[in-house]
């Protein structure tokens, strides 16, 4: 059990903690409406769902490639002076595309470039607040459990969001959403950048926080890899395990004639991930951070390539479930192992680097197990999509005891 001073409450308790944090949750809600708002309006207003994954696929692209750019303007010049015009200039792209989809027989060129302009700009409020929560809390283990509530929190955001989204087509129309999501990030990141803790935060040349165990050890440096590439690579190995994963989870409810039951497996998922990330971080370990990933991910693999094997949907959910109580831990982890790498001035591009490796890995393995579907076995489709999550872990396991 934790002690009171290191509880969750105790976290929320710093000064302008529930401030930062909300303003950054209010901020990234908007990530979690954006996507299913930017299909149903650019299909509603074209008429193809072909045009609709491409304004999608060209928003995600610019996403995930600029966003190390994006994480070194905020190190260099601190989130006060990068924030604002990443945020404005986003907002204003998604509000023209919430007025063009407004519309009729929309052409597919602008709609494409509009997408392919917004995903310039999204201001990465996740990694920053990350960055912030190193500032708002020195004491390294309540910097654990305010890792594990920011992820869980923000894993709960991509569920409530669509929903949001969803409702907000249904009621009103798919812009709406696109203009509300325009509105959420904007309001986010201008009370994100207002609160003392982020104006305190000027840029390049911090100082360097002590690593985990005290020892106040120099970091590595971003550039290198040297010990980042964990994080990274178990992060982009766990992308796969979930990208390919709701794919399998539909495949596995149309085989079976129960298409709408996938969502059982997907709720299973996230909440078995947020009880996971909570109990994670309620706890202190003496496992090593970079032995605790690799372990972890081993966690959220295994069941995962069993899943498969799965009877029907409600033993299939039971088991994602199961693996879902990994998920967070092995996020919050990743995200530690990243800042505690980070040189300094570079935690935000550290951070960064695990997100967009997530991002990358979900892409990839989403696309890949896309081919095996229909042609192998649904149980061996399970199995592949989660080896190379199980070989990288292993391989780290591996390379850590021989050092």
């Amino acid at each position: 059990m934790s002690s009171p001073s290191l509880s969750y409450a105790a976290v929320l308790r710093a000064p302008h903690a529930r401030r930062t944090f909300g303003a950054a949750l209010l901020g990234r809600l908007s990530y979690g409406m954006v996507s299913l708002s930017l299909t149903l309006a650019v299909a509603g207003a074209t008429g193809s769902y072909a045009t609709a994954g491409a304004a999608v696929a060209l928003f995600g692209l610019t996403v995930s490639v600029l966003s190390p750019v994006r994480a070194r303007l905020i190190d260099r010049y601190g989130p006060r002076r990068a924030l604002p015009p990443m945020g404005v200039a986003y907002a204003l792209l998604l509000a023209a595309l919430a007025l063009l989809t407004a519309r009729h027989d929309v052409s597919a060129v602008p709609v494409a470039v509009l997408a392919l302009g917004a995903g310039a700009f999204p201001p990465p409020l996740g990694p920053v607040m990350r960055t912030l929560w190193s500032d708002l809390l020195p004491d390294r283990r309540l910097l654990q459990r305010a890792y594990s509530l920011d992820t869980v929190a923000e894993e709960l955001l991509f569920v409530t969001g669509p929903l949001l989204a969803g409702l907000l087509a249904a009621l009103l129309a798919p812009a709406v959403g696109l203009a509300a999501s325009a509105g959420l990030v904007l309001a986010g990141t201008l009370a994100l950048v207002s609160s003392p803790v982020a104006r305190s935060r000027t840029g390049a040349g911090e100082e360097t926080p002590p690593a985990e165990d005290g020892s106040g050890a120099h970091r590595t440096r971003v550039g290198s890899f040297g010990g980042l590439g964990r994080p990274v690579v178990l992060s982009a190995g766990l992308g796969v395990c979930l990208g390919a994963l709701g794919l399998l989870v539909v495949a596995f409810a149309a085989h079976r004639h129960e298409a709408a039951g996938a969502a059982w497996a997907e709720a299973a998922l996230s909440v078995g991930s947020a009880v996971g990330g909570l109990a994670y971080g309620s706890r202190s370990w003496r496992m090593s951070g970079r032995t605790r990933l690799p372990v972890l991910t081993v966690a959220v693999a295994v069941p995962l390539a069993a899943a498969g094997t799965a009877t029907d949907l409600y033993v299939l959910s039971a088991v994602v479930g199961v693996a879902g109580l990994f998920v967070a831990p092995a996020l919050t982890t990743a995200y530690l192992l990243a800042e505690e790498s980070a040189a300094p001035g570079g935690r935000t591009r550290a951070g960064t680097w695990v997100n967009t490796a997530f991002n990358a890995g979900s892409s990839a393995g989403a696309a890949a197990v896309g081919q095996l579907v229909g042609r192998l076995p649904l149980g061996w489709c399970f199995a592949a999509a989660m080896a190379p999550a199980l070989a990288l872990a292993l391989t780290a396991l591996a390379r850590h005891r021989r050092r």
